[in-house]
């Protein structure tokens, strides 16, 4: 193939952004796939995620046949396989990241502007045949929604794999509460670590000097050329104009994609892909959802040839059958399974689902099909043990698959209070039904946060199966008073054979499991990933670590909202 490095993109404000681009040897025209992001186009994927990269290798040794694998970078296609498919590959170095000069500001206007601005330079080269794709994992895919919302005339399909949308329900604040843990660490290990000017960044072994180009910048001036994406999200606790710059206008999203979804995502890679293809104005759109690690399954056959099979037809206009896919692809959870058989589907949620309510029972923490007739009441104190409320044993098999969420009324012992909401499954033994997530390796079922002086509704979005947080203001709450609201839980999917049971557990922080067991090789997780909610600042402990008292039963009946799918 030939190689291309550090090529200069114009941007509409006189900047430049630079790029790597492989193409075929014939140099004939050809469709392009791109990214554009933070991680540094010269960094080998070997290099700057050692620990994955090892992980990868050792559980896949066969993985890529056909590929010496050296040319591959973070969480995008590699160009040894895709430039053989007869596509032109391009990497780009985001503003203020590893070549490209500026200010580093993630997911801004700004950045996005500068996509929009290279895809259309893309589609004018000689090399291409006028239509480019977007293809590439979790940041790589996030970005992707807010390009297609400004339109470029030269998108032509693209395939967002397990990326957040909505900056600030599924990135910065889940149910109004700060996600804080995956910005502490994340932002600056891959991204800080590699802004334009940093001397400590990763070589770029291509062009034998930092992959953060050839200036040496100090700290100050480093810290003087980025903006703290924490800092403004601790100024921005309402979701105002800051967040929606942020995320994508759906009424706009009109181009055709793929979006892959991750059961197992909660806290960032699984929510966006969903309200995608449920909310995004395109007629020509697929939902794909799967299990495993984020940077596993892209990379995988089954992975490959449905990549392949997508673009193929959007950007080549091959008459291949894609269009005759139904528009849902499931791969399906069983408890304790290492296999997940394929389904396929034409609507999500599912057009059997049969919405079931579980209805909590405080006098002995169950989930019951009838709602007690009497009221009763359970406290547990926010920032110690969680409560957990039980199912009884299932009477058959059951297929949970779809959104989720509760109602529940609750009185606090201070002026606000903030939930975490997990669902569980268990086996007749007590075993935990928990399953390899994006970066967890054990990953409870479901997962739904909220802030209960955010539980003002926005009517016009909201669904019985998934209530929508207008989060527009906040509407502080009286201790020991009464209060009804309604929790988003994200969605799942799970084959549980009969006997099994249900479970619901409320806490005040995060879900945490006392046995933790083999973990992450990149990071600490102990069955939330690196999604915690720890900051005081967003959290103190004089308001959000009192004691929370739940009510059931009665006229305040707490109910939780299954997906249950019946037989086609």
């Amino acid at each position: 193939m030939i190689i291309e490095r550090d090529i200069s993109i114009p941007t509409n404000d006189g900047s430049v952004v630079l790029a790597d681009i492989f193409r075929p040897i014939d140099g004939k025209p050809a469709p392009v796939i791109m990214t554009l992001g933070p991680y540094g186009k010269g960094i080998r994927y070997k290099d700057g995620f050692t620990p994955q990269w090892n992980w990868m290798m050792k559980t896949y040794p066969d993985i890529l046949p056909g590929s010496t694998r050296e040319y591959m970078v973070w969480e995008t296609v590699d160009p040894e396989i895709w430039v053989k498919w007869g596509y032109v590959c391009l990497r780009v170095d985001s503003r203020g990241a590893g070549r490209s000069p500026g200010l580093l500001d993630i997911l801004s206007p700004r950045e996005t502007q500068d996509y929009y601005d290279a895809i259309e330079w893309a589609g004018i080269q000689p090399w291409s045949n006028g239509k480019v794709g977007l293809n590439g994992i979790s940041y790589y895919a996030i970005n992707q929604w807010l390009v297609a919302s400004l339109q470029p005339p030269h998108l032509a399909a693209m395939i967002p794999w397990e990326g957040a949308a909505d900056f600030y329900r599924d990135f910065a604040r889940h149910g109004g509460i700060l996600s804080n843990g995956f910005l502490d660490v994340w932002y600056p290990r891959q991204v800080v670590s590699v802004q334009h000017g940093n001397p400590a960044a990763h070589m770029d072994v291509w062009l034998d000097d930092l992959a953060s180009g050839p200036q040496r910048l100090t700290e100050g001036e480093l810290s003087k050329n980025r903006t703290e994406p924490l800092h403004n999200i601790l100024d921005h606790p309402l979701d105002d104009q800051f967040y929606r710059d942020r995320s994508p206008d759906w009424s706009r999203v009109t181009v055709p994609f793929l979006s892959a979804a991750n059961w197992a995502g909660y806290g960032l890679h699984t929510r966006g892909n969903f309200e995608a293809f449920t909310q995004a104005a395109s007629t020509q759109k697929w939902l794909e959802c799967h299990p495993g690690r984020h940077e596993e399954w892209f990379y995988l056959d089954r992975g490959m040839v449905l990549q392949k099979r997508f673009l193929d037809h959007f950007l080549k206009g091959e008459n291949n059958g894609w269009q005759n896919e139904p528009p849902v692809l499931l791969h399906m959870r069983r408890a304790f399974s290492d296999e997940f058989e394929q389904r396929k589907e034409m609507s999500w949620p599912l057009d059997r689902t049969k919405w079931v309510s579980m209805y909590l029972s405080a006098s002995d923490t169950s989930l019951e099909r009838d709602a007690p007739l009497r009221e009763t009441a359970v406290t547990f104190n926010a920032l110690r043990e969680p409560i957990t409320f039980m199912g009884p044993p299932l009477v058959v098999e059951t297929e949970l698959t779809g959104p989720l969420a509760a109602k529940l009324f609750l009185s606090p012992s201070t002026i606000d209070a903030d939930l975490f909401l997990t669902l569980q499954a268990f086996s007749p033994d007590g075993r935990e039904v928990d399953f390899q997530g994006t970066i967890d390796p054990r990953t409870p079922l479901a997962q739904g946060w909220l802030r209960a002086s955010h539980r003002k509704l926005d009517p016009s979005k909201s669904k019985p199966y998934r209530p929508y947080h207008s989060h527009d203001e906040i509407q502080p709450l009286r201790p020991d008073e009464v209060y009804e609201l309604d929790v988003e839980i994200w969605p799942t999917s799970v084959i549980l054979p009969k006997g099994y049971r249900l479970a619901l557990q409320i806490s005040g922080q995060d879900f945490e499991r006392k046995w933790v067991g083999q973990g992450n090789e990149a990071w600490v997780s102990k069955g939330s990933g690196p999604w915690l909610h720890t900051n005081k600042t967003d959290r103190p402990t004089e308001i959000f670590g009192g004691k929370t008292t739940i009510y059931t039963g009665g006229d305040r009946r707490s109910y939780l909202t299954l997906p249950i799918i019946g037989s086609r």
